[in-house]
């Protein structure tokens, strides 16, 4: 099982950096803790160490593509320090900016192409994806549970509180259509459950 190594510790440091002035949508949680708790997650499932660091430094690599980033500036900036490996498990499960003629994309068209994405992502990056679900759709969860006002927590999301659920279902279903297997798809679809049987509850009429 893949623990503490110089390399994971860099990458730690590196995502905590490039996060120092953000954080979680409507807490006062630095976000680093979100690249950190990807880490463990991925490391629960015993997964190598470049799945690890790319879970690590997915949202960097986002951010960057995000910002117009080139591959040139990105291979320099992430794939010389942590390997084309990385780079590359990140890129497969990266939301983009542009698709291959140039044309922006709006986010329903970023989640539709990430999507279709997935069937040619590698296995590291369909990992990286269901991390980053599984850790997202329990701090929702969480949030939930501790508010009168569910309100407060999906309005923090564009999609609102259906787009959202739509969403972590619509990962789940694609992971599983493309033939990714994995344990961790269980925790997923138990996420993806809990959501919407809370928002089932949420949302029934006081009698």
């Amino acid at each position: 099982m893949t623990g503490y190594s110089d390399r994971i510790n860099h990458a730690l440091a590196f995502a905590a950096k490039h996060h120092d002035r953000q954080v979680r949508k409507g807490t006062r949680l630095p976000y680093a803790t979100h690249p950190a708790n990807v880490a463990i997650i991925l490391t629960r499932y015993g997964r190598e160490e470049e799945t690890v660091v790319a879970g690590i430094l997915h949202d960097v690599v986002e951010d960057c593509v995000g910002e117009g980033w080139t591959r040139e500036m990105l291979e320099e900036r992430i794939g010389e320090k942590f390997g084309a490996v990385v780079l590359e498990t990140v890129l497969d499960v990266t939301q983009r900016r542009y698709d291959e003629e140039g044309n922006e994309l709006d986010r329903d068209e970023r989640r539709a192409d990430y999507l279709h994405r997935l069937a040619t992502a590698s296995d590291g990056g369909r990992w990286v994806c269901a991390a980053d679900r599984v850790h997202n759709g329990n701090s929702i969860l969480t949030d939930l549970r501790r508010t009168v006002d569910p309100d407060t927590v999906w309005g923090r999301y564009a999609a609102g509180r259906e787009g959202t659920i739509r969403w972590y279902r619509a990962v789940y279903e694609r992971l599983k259509e493309v033939g990714f297997t994995a344990s961790i798809l269980d925790e997923l679809h138990e996420v993806a459950e809990a959501l919407e049987k809370y928002s089932t509850a949420a949302a029934a009429p006081a009698r």
